[in-house]
């Protein structure tokens, strides 16, 4: 499959899903990490690194949203393995926090990127290779 194959519309929904990331990502973490005084424990500034980078790489998916598709294909992964290794278990014991539960209602707001995503293209450009996808890659 070659990028003309995708519809100009589903194009066109992977840039409001990289929209969203990206601008959703600065408007409620860049003030943080801009901020001079600042003081981040070492995990909470990792992640907090890690998201203002994927926010600037999601803004590059609004004008190539092929090239940037295994942006969107992280979100899902560390989404879905945070919710099915870190919230299932507590929800199954009954142990769920207000906070967990949000960063759960948060986390499954993956679920229409997940379904926006072109999963034969993928296929068919990381994991089949394409022969003249492959070309293009050199």
């Amino acid at each position: 499959m070659t990028a003309p194959s995708i519809s100009p519309l589903r194009l066109n929904l992977l840039r409001v899903a990289y929209a969203i990331i990206g601008f959703g990502l600065a408007l409620t973490l860049w003030p943080q990490l801009i901020e001079p005084v600042q003081d981040w424990p070492l995990k909470s500034g990792v992640v907090a690194s890690m998201l203002g980078a994927m926010s600037l790489l999601a803004l590059l998916g609004l004008w190539r949203p092929l090239m940037m598709l295994p942006i969107l294909i992280f979100e899902v992964m560390w989404k879905t393995i945070w919710l099915l290794r870190m919230a299932l278990p507590l929800w199954l014991g009954d142990r769920m926090d207000e906070d967990t539960m949000m960063t759960v209602f948060e986390c499954l707001l993956v679920i229409p990127v997940a379904l926006l995503i072109p999963w034969d293209y993928v296929w068919n450009r990381y994991v089949r290779r394409d022969p003249v996808a492959a070309r293009n890659d050199l």
